[in-house]
């Protein structure tokens, strides 16, 4: 039986408690599946860790992280309700352990599904029906001036926008993969591309386009594509989150976009993620560490079950193992099992515990084996 290494980073605040509901529902889909084992191993990282010993992520932990198969994280930021804990540039603690691991480990795809399961309140009252993915590319755009840019004696303050070719040529590629792999849009069963951009105005989105329009070449007949200004995409996502497959963001406009999606299927608790390479990955719930409701039993682990199913399709396409992929579905249709059951956590107007709610995907996770 095949094991695979996972490298644990629960993190902050509510960090611990939705990991550990995660890894109790993953390590009952490899019990139900009974052709693989996860070897679960636990590491220290995040703004407690840094309050400690002023280091974030030590470096033993990082090249733990780089051996493994993979890595799934809880949240990283504050640990306790109150002033941020900022580093000596002003900016939050947590970026440190984030873009260590996405710079390092060359995790330049943040894959955000939007999907909105049976009986979970939308924002977006009038559909029924989500089921699109926010991908960023997380390596360059705005992002890629963190740790640097320009501070002079207290008067300008600039951070640059970078967009590379080779940058751009694999989000590209990986988002028209990525689509070859999905069902196409819900209101056609299109299989489409979107490029989000701001290329009227700015060289580096007309780069970004022109790219994509190249690489757009090699799928044509297979999946389409279209470009997109930003901000009309932000005003037809809304009204017809149907019409899209795949949108194919800049790192901080698909950051922004993908929190605002998340309202469209329950808000953040059911926002699940990965942040992917070619040879490494990591997935996380997308929400933050939440302060006021740790310790609480009271928070959504829906997203980090979600990012679980998410890890193991993960590896299941790159050992070649259909033992994770048939688990990774498992899991899924637990999930969908339970919501459709009317079982749901206080942020969904329901009243089970974030233990309880484990449980019961638990639970269904044995019916449907």
């Amino acid at each position: 039986m095949k094991s695979y290494h996972i490298a644990a980073l629960p993190g902050d605040g509510v960090g611990s408690e939705v990991t550990r509901e995660a890894f109790k529902v993953l390590r009952a889909a490899a019990e139900v599946t009974d052709g693989f084992s996860l070897d679960i191993q636990t590491y220290d990282a995040g703004v407690g860790q840094y309050l400690k010993c002023k280091k974030a992520i030590s470096e033993k932990v990082y090249e733990e992280c780089k051996a493994a198969d993979a890595i799934f994280m809880g949240a990283i930021g504050q640990t306790e309700p109150g002033p941020l804990v900022l580093d000596e540039n002003g900016t939050e603690v947590s970026g440190h352990v984030m873009f260590k691991l996405r710079f390092g480990l060359d995790l330049f795809a943040g894959v955000r599904p939007i999907k909105l399961y049976p009986g979970v309140p939308s924002a977006l009252a009038p559909h029924d029906a989500i089921d699109f993915i926010v991908l960023r590319e997380s390596c360059e755009g705005l992002f890629a001036s963190y740790g640097g840019g320009i501070y002079c004696r207290d008067c300008v303050a600039t951070d640059t926008q970078v967009i590379t070719r080779q940058g751009s040529e694999k989000i590209s590629n990986f988002a028209f993969e990525l689509a070859k792999g999905r069902n196409g849009r819900v209101s056609d069963g299109k299989k489409i591309v979107t490029c989000a951009e701001k290329g009227n105005v700015f060289r580096s989105f007309a780069f970004l386009r022109k790219i994509f329009r190249e690489v757009a070449q090699n799928y044509a007949g297979e999946v389409d594509s279209e470009a997109m200004m930003i901000d009309a995409l932000a005003l037809l996502l809304v009204q017809h989150p149907e019409n899209f497959d795949v949108i194919m963001f800049e790192n901080m406009h698909g950051d922004i976009m993908s929190d605002m999606a998340a309202a469209f299927v329950g808000g953040m608790g059911m926002a699940p993620s990965g942040d992917i390479g070619l040879e490494h990955a990591m997935f996380q719930p997308a929400h933050g560490t939440a302060p006021t409701l740790a310790g609480k039993n009271i928070v959504n682990p829906t997203a980090a079950i979600l990012s679980g199913k998410m890890m193991l399709e993960w590896l299941g396409k790159r050992y070649g193992d259909e033992n994770l992929i048939r688990a990774a579905g498992l899991l899924e249709q637990a999930v969908t099992n339970t919501f459709a059951d009317g079982i749901f956590t206080q942020d969904l107007k329901g009243n089970v515990s974030t233990s309880q709610f484990g449980d019961e995907v638990v639970a269904r996770l044995h019916k449907l084996a």
